[in-house]
């Protein structure tokens, strides 16, 4: 009868068979292979197995192995078995089975060189490390560096133990060790050790002993404590420095004996009369007296030789000296400065310091200019009483035909400084007529915004129409055939920005075939607004036959004079600018030759009429509620309030009218119309207040401007100098009030600068004590 393992083992047969009947022919192989290699190759074999489960297909086993399991362990010199890294896949083995494979092939030489080539290039090529980078490599460095030196301490600490332990066990052997107890036998040892007890001594000595010991233990890591303590005290000076040791400052009358006797120790004129009544010797030099220089020694002795002069001298020797002094007094008054002011001398009486310099003498008023007298009566019916600083200077330089460099602070009349000049220059030139009106104009203005272009037209009409001159203004926001239109009769002088002059250019609608006179206003501010590439184009597009020569006669005054009234004219170039940036000084040096530079005041500085207060508001709600204040308190209109944004603008100009205030806005959003009109409204008085971006902040001339607002701080301060440069104008006072916050940190120190400059501001103490307002950032 069966057992009951026998049945479950049936059973387990049984069930198996059945599972192998319903299974492919081909998976019954597959689990036939696997029991085999799982007996034969172990572990490894299942460990590959399982991973073929999930990834891959189990690894095959090379057919020469496929022995039967006897063979294998009859034949000992079987090679072991080697599995493939790389399991191939189906498609791998269907190709070597119908031999489609394709043979392997070496690496050929060319290709390692190559390879190698490549990887010694890339690891060669420099990497680029940022500052981070960089502090983080030398962060890493630095701990290498003092984890190498601790282990070396460490290393040096367990030697130094070492070595201490292996002393003490070598004088633990020597004397207590085992060959001198073995000496004698036991009863000796018992003798003697029973000796040693009742000796005190012996206590005595094994008591003095072992503190020895640990005194020389004691001893030694002292020794090494301190040795710790110098080589880390050594490493804190290297990397922190050293305590400097002050030397002891000997003074210079310590402990130093005079040999000298002193003046007051001197008694011998108490008593003598000798040495109380002295006589000074007289030192000799040239002169009428015995060799004695009598101007010298008179100007010494003055009381000596007056007694002496007058027993001497007779009536006939009183008269001539007089003489002789009276000629010397006269030719020191020649020679001598004389303190009046240049003002209240003649002109017969202007010396070469008055006038300061060898370039043309200024023009004290403009009866002394020289100009003609029709040029003189317009002068004087516009109404410019005295010709300004830069005015006195520029004029006579550029009546010379020279070319002119003006830096000069906003607002101090540098329009009539060029105008005036460029009138008498066109004036000795033929008119325009039909045959040369189409080589274009004769002098241009170029401009960076269209509102200081139109400004500079509204000037130069002045003086232009009443001397039959056309003048026609070419700027953007105005379509180009109204322009056009304009040019149909020619024109003496052209007004325009660079960017729709270049555009005219392109367009053959314009040509400078016969300009000689180029003048070049806010020459910074164009570089600052991109125009620097279509400045020089314009100014290559002027004909070459006229350019000055770069040798000394473009200072020669009489050599530029010549060509006056003949056809061909050397040209003239004329350039002004609030301040000298390099690009400036670049396109300086590339078209003007040997020019005359005129610096009135402190580049980029504001005029000193200008009166500028500044408030730190944080709070919006308080800055709008200040802002009504100013509004509401003794100015005059108009007032200009400066935003830095064009929403901000129209958002303020919208509040403002719905208080009541007349207010209209000017931004770089607006229409070229809506511009020319929020200006025309601002002077004629129909507007009030003007809300404006930096466009209004260069050039705008407003005349009686009260007040400007600073309700957004300008970005940086030659911004805020234009800005405030609209009020305190042709020598009229005004006042600027700026709002500043924190968020204005950048430019506290260069505002601080600028209002301690100012004789009539007075620095906030919130400015003054500003941590941003201490240094420059």
């Amino acid at each position: 009868m069966p057992t009951e393992r026998s049945r479950r083992s049936y059973t387990d047969t049984a069930s198996s068979s059945r599972r192998h009947r319903s299974r492919s022919p081909h998976l019954i192989e597959r689990r036939r292979d696997d029991s085999y290699h799982r007996h034969r190759y172990g572990r490894e074999y299942e460990r590959e197995s399982r991973k073929s489960d999930y990834n891959e297909p189990p690894r095959r086993i090379s057919p020469s192995h496929d022995k039967p399991r006897h063979e294998g362990r009859d034949n000992a010199n079987e090679p072991k078995i080697q599995i493939p890294d790389k399991v191939p896949n189906n498609q791998d083995l269907t190709k070597e089975l119908n031999g489609t494979a394709k043979p392997k092939v070496p690496i050929s030489l060319e290709e390692l060189l190559q390879k190698r080539e490549s990887e010694k290039q890339v690891n060669e090529r420099p990497k680029f490390l940022t500052k981070e980078e960089r502090a983080k490599v030398a962060l890493e460095k630095r701990q290498k560096e003092v984890e190498e030196q601790r282990r070396k301490q460490e290393e040096e600490r367990r030697q130094q133990e070492e070595f201490q332990r292996r002393a003490m066990e070598e004088a633990r052997q020597n004397g207590y060790g085992r060959d001198r107890r073995d000496y004698y036998d036991r009863y000796d040892r018992d003798r003697y050790d029973r000796y040693d007890r009742e000796r005190p001594r012996g206590k005595e000595r094994e008591i003095e002993k072992r503190p020895t010991e640990k005194s020389d233990k004691s001893d030694v890591n002292t020794e090494a404590e301190k040795l710790d303590e110098k080589e880390l005290q050594a490493i804190r000076e290297r990397y922190m420095g050293g305590e400097r040791k002050k030397r002891k400052i000997r003074k210079m009358n310590e402990k130093k004996f005079v040999f000298d006797w002193d003046a007051g120790e001197d008694t011998s004129q108490d008593f003598n009369p000798l040495y109380a009544n002295k006589h000074n010797a007289q030192m000799f030099g040239r002169g009428h007296f015995a060799g004695i220089d009598i101007k010298e020694q008179k100007r010494d002795r003055a009381q000596f030789y007056n007694q002496l002069l007058e027993e001497r001298r007779t009536l006939d020797q009183k008269d001539r000296a007089e003489e002789r002094m009276e000629i010397d007094r006269r030719k020191e008054l020649k020679t001598m400065w004389d303190d009046r002011h240049w003002s209240e001398k003649p002109l017969t009486e202007m010396k070469e310091r008055d006038w300061r310099g060898s370039i043309p003498n200024p023009i004290r008023s403009w009866v002394e200019s020289g100009l003609s007298e029709r040029i003189l009566n317009l002068i004087e019916s516009i109404g410019y009483k005295e010709p300004t600083p830069i005015q006195r200077q520029a004029i006579p330089i550029g009546l010379q035909n020279r070319d002119i460099i003006g830096i000069a602070e906003t607002g101090s009349g540098k329009t009539a400084s060029f105008v005036i000049p460029m009138l008498v220059y066109i004036s000795d030139l033929p008119r325009l007529s039909e045959e040369n009106m189409s080589d274009g104009p004769y002098a241009l203005i170029l401009a960076p915004t269209r509102e200081l272009a139109q400004q500079i037209e509204q000037e130069t009409l002045k003086f232009a129409a009443p001397m039959g001159f056309n003048c026609v203004s070419i700027v953007g926001g105005h379509a180009v055939e109204e322009q056009a239109f304009n040019l149909r009769n020619g024109a003496e002088i052209i007004i325009a920005t660079p960017g729709r002059l270049k555009d005219c250019l392109d367009r053959r609608i314009l040509v400078l075939n016969q300009c000689t006179y180029v003048v070049m206003d806010e020459a910074d501010r164009m570089i600052d607004m991109g125009f620097e590439t279509d400045v020089n184009v314009i100014l290559d597009a002027l004909p070459v036959s006229n350019v000055k020569p770069d040798t000394e006669e473009a200072e020669n005054p009489a050599e530029m004079l010549k060509k006056i009234g003949q056809k061909e004219r050397y040209r003239q170039t004329v350039m002004f600018s609030a301040t000298m940036p390099p690009a400036v000084e670049r396109l300086a040096k590339r078209y003007l030759r040997r020019p005359a530079v005129v610096t009135i005041g402190t580049a980029g500085q504001a005029v000193d009429t200008v009166e500028q207060r500044v408030e730190m508001i944080n709070d919006e709600g308080r800055k709008k509620a200040r802002l009504l204040e100013l509004l509401q308190g003794s100015f005059d209109p108009p007032i200009i309030i400066f935003v830095n944004q064009k929403k901000g603008c129209d958002v303020l100009a919208r509040a403002l009218n719905k208080l009541g205030y007349r207010a209209t806005t000017l931004h770089g959003g607006k229409t070229q119309e809506q511009r020319e009109s929020a200006l025309a409204h601002l002077k004629n008085g129909t507007m009030d207040i003007l809300v404006a971006t930096d466009v209004a902040g260069r050039g705008i001339d407003v005349k009686n401007v009260s007040l400007v607002i600073n309700y957004d701080m300008a970005k940086n301060i030659e911004d805020y100098t234009h800005r405030i440069g609209r009020t305190g104008r042709a020598g009229q006072s005004g006042v600027s009030i700026t709002f500043m916050s924190n968020a204005d940190a950048d430019v506290m120190y260069d505002l601080k600068q600028m209002i301690m400059k100012s004789p009539i501001s007075r620095v906030p103490a919130e400015l003054a004590s500003h941590p941003s307002a201490m240094a420059k950032p």
